[in-house]
């Protein structure tokens, strides 16, 4: 999809070289531009719409001098969900990227530009689907057939960007194609409706299959409905849907939904898009399109070592020493009161430890999605060999001893999956994964926990765990685990079933969420809508700071629970149009 919309829309990208659909759209001058009234025909209708698709990597174009980078914005959400869930900490050191310091200790500020270009580019979304349904009743010789389909997409793909904007900032401003001035619409009203509304008519009129992968379809729609629902804890209309896609969903390319058989197939490049891939934002390089096909949100999150390590740069978004220790077992299953924590329990790590000194990593029970998730010092971190500890962070004593792993290319892979033409290669064809069979069907398991049968949420959770036992993780010298990777089935029945009582069963799934969805983006916004994350999130910077000192005298609260409109918004939008979350 990136490589059409950058091939054959360049000449008419005004709306493309902004980002956001306020008056600061007047202050870029384009080099090239076509006026939208001058679309006549479907391929330019077409193309269109393509460039409104090449949004969901959440990265727009480069401005000259605008302090705008990709990884401000990224798809993935690992600053607005990663690090802020607790997932991992910005990495690095104290003057890298400083913005991204006030926003970890929970200390937003709306003057901060992360959030101003946040919003400009979620926003570039909804302008480009706008501009699609601007133009449908000026073309000429296509069908009705084909205007509705791409009427789907747009709506579709509208509703979805307007849903992240939901569940960053709360309180929006729904603009849709029939306002006169996108910068002028207030955010006084409740956006779930016009979201729900662009979401269901893409199940009603997208077709089961489209010509391309990347695209949305009916599935893809009833998922994306579903999420919504799920949020505003419609459970029973949420349920539908899931099971709907659940049972008989596609994608595009009419292959059915399914979990892989081994957890990594999702992060592996060769095999994106697998049928456990329900929506994703598509990453491309050689492809003539430069390294902004490729992932580009993402690019600074690789182990530091330059030149001995994959990407050469950045040491950013190092998993926290908690989203570690999740990954303990005991008798093979989590340890759901907390205890991974306990001196007993915490994973042994290499802080401060040189990488020249001797070093045995931990050798006791753990779930084998640790070293599928984390990097850490002596095990294999892909086919780079064994992380070699200190000298692959920038400042171990600042992000700690961990890098992330999901989002990595394999040595073996450089260049063919990776752009080698920009200053680092961490540019990749790694895709962002928005959705996910395994995503599903631990909803399935949520609702069943809030209004149906805690047997059949245990079954569900246990789909998850009986995978993520397949294999059993990393082998060194042949068929020797790299670990001692031990992760069981809940049982039925006995003390170690929490399936017998609510309380304890929505712990077990709520934790299967962290462990099956480390480092990808969700576990803030996971806590905020299940309203965890005044409690869970002040538990744990109370553990990482008693380890990591920037964190002391962090503290989280109910203002948190949504990021500040940018204050720049606020005032390009006018006096009285966007109001301002309550704390800020």
């Amino acid at each position: 999809m990136k490589i059409l919309f950058k091939g054959s829309t360049i000449v008419i990208m005004t709306f493309a070289l902004v980002l956001s659909c306020n008056d600061d759209f007047l202050d870029v001058q384009p080099k090239a531009a076509l006026n939208i009234s001058q679309i006549s025909d479907q391929k330019g209708l077409e193309a269109l719409l393509v460039a409104a698709y090449s949004m969901l990597d959440a990265v727009g174009e480069a401005i000259p001098a605008s302090g705008v980078d990709a990884f401000q914005t990224g798809a993935s959400n690992w600053v607005y969900g990663g690090i802020t869930g607790g997932d991992a900490h910005k990495g690095t050191d104290e003057g890298d990227q400083p913005n991204i310091n006030p926003i970890e200790r929970y200390e937003a500020s709306s003057v901060n530009n992360y959030f101003n270009i946040k919003w400009g580019v979620t926003y570039e979304g909804v302008n480009r689907c706008n501009s699609v349904l601007k133009v449908m009743s000026q073309v000429k010789g296509v069908s009705d057939e084909v205007l509705t389909r791409i009427t789907a997409e747009a709506r579709t793909l509208r509703g979805y960007y307007h849903f992240e904007a939901k569940r960053l900032w709360g309180n929006i401003p729904f603009v849709d194609e029939k306002a006169v001035d996108p910068g002028k619409v207030p955010n006084n009203a409740e956006a779930w409706p016009a979201i729900e509304a662009d979401l269901k008519f893409g199940v009603d009129n997208l077709p089961a299959e489209m010509p391309h992968v990347g695209r949305v379809n009916s599935w893809i729609a009833k998922a994306l409905l579903g999420k919504v629902y799920l949020y505003q804890k419609k459970y029973a209309e949420a349920k539908t849907l899931f099971l709907d896609v659940y049972t008989n969903g596609v994608n595009p390319l009419g292959v059915k939904f399914g979990l892989n058989p081994t957890y990594h197939t999702n992060f592996f490049m060769p095999t994106k898009n697998s049928m456990e891939s329900i929506f994703a934002a598509q990453a491309s390089v050689n492809d003539g399109g430069g390294a902004w096909n490729g992932n580009a949100g993402d690019v600074l999150n690789f182990p530091y070592l330059s030149g001995g390590s994959p990407g050469g740069c950045c040491g950013f978004y190092q998993p926290s020493f908690e989203l570690a220790n999740s990954y303990r077992t005991s008798g093979g299953l989590p340890m759901l009161d907390g205890s991974y924590n306990s001196p007993a329990n915490a994973l042994k790590t290499d802080m401060n430890v040189e990488s020249t000194a001797p070093y045995t990593p931990d050798t006791g029970p753990v779930d084998p999605r640790l070293d599928w998730t984390i990097g850490r010092r002596g095990i294999p971190y892909l086919d780079w060999g064994p992380h070699t500890g200190k000298n692959w962070t920038r400042k171990q004593s600042y992000g700690g001893p961990y890098s992330p792993k999901k989002n990595t290319y394999y040595k073996s892979q450089s260049g063919a999956y990776t752009d080698k033409s920009s200053w680092t290669e961490g540019y990749t064809a790694s895709n962002v994964n928005i959705i996910r069979y395994a995503d599903l069907i631990l909803w399935l398991a949520e609702i069943e926990v809030e209004t149906g049968s805690l047997a059949q949420a245990r079954t569900y959770v246990n789909m998850i765990r009986a995978r993520a036992a397949n294999p059993a993780g990393f082998v060194m010298n042949g068929a020797v685990p790299a670990a001692n990777y031990v992760v069981s089935q809940y049982p039925v029945g006995g003390a170690t079933d929490p399936f017998g009582a609510q309380n304890t069963a929505r712990a077990a799934v709520h934790f299967e969420r962290k462990l099956e969805l480390g480092m990808e983006g969700h576990r803030f916004f996971d806590l905020v809508r299940w309203d965890e994350a005044e409690t869970t999130l002040n538990a744990y910077l109370n553990y990482e700071k008693t380890i990591l000192l920037q964190l002391q005298g962090a503290k989280f609260d109910a203002t948190d629970k949504l990021y500040p409109i940018p204050q720049r918004q606020i005032d390009l939008s006018g006096t009285d149009i966007l109001t301002q979350n309550p704390g800020y």
